[in-house]
């Protein structure tokens, strides 16, 4: 079992962020943050030139319920989704948050994370 997921599509960075977005928004997930990685590396003198951007999203509903259940899963929070370039492609990703909430072992965490991860999954699939 993989701990992520991606895609890959055809759009830009910027056109699959600016899709992922208005995906995102359809499954109440909001976009907090869209950090430039690579814009970052280059501020601080480092030689890297591959666009990657991270994303954190929220559904604060979903975080609610998490954190209600288990203050400590906010160590997980908010969600990441990438968008990289890699060889050329535009790549869509994120680490599953099934696979991260194993580790608090806890059967109603997992019925949220489950729950999340379709959502994130289907916003990801519907901006490709």
């Amino acid at each position: 079992m993989n701990f992520h997921y991606t895609v890959e599509t055809e759009k830009s960075m910027d056109e699959a962020v600016k899709a992922l977005e208005a995906s995102l928004k359809e499954e109440q997930f909001g976009v907090l943050w869209d950090f430039d990685l690579t814009a970052k590396l280059q501020e601080k003198g480092l030689d890297f030139n591959t666009g990657y951007r991270v994303l954190e999203v929220c559904n604060p509903k979903e975080a609610n319920r998490v954190l209600q259940e288990d203050k400590v899963v906010g160590y997980f929070l908010p969600c990441k989704i990438v968008v990289y370039e890699d060889e050329g492609k535009t790549k869509i990703g994120l680490p599953k948050p099934t696979t991260l909430i194993e580790l608090a072992n806890n059967d109603k965490l997992t019925e949220i994370a489950t729950d999340v991860e379709n959502r994130l999954i289907r916003s990801i699939d519907q901006a490709t």
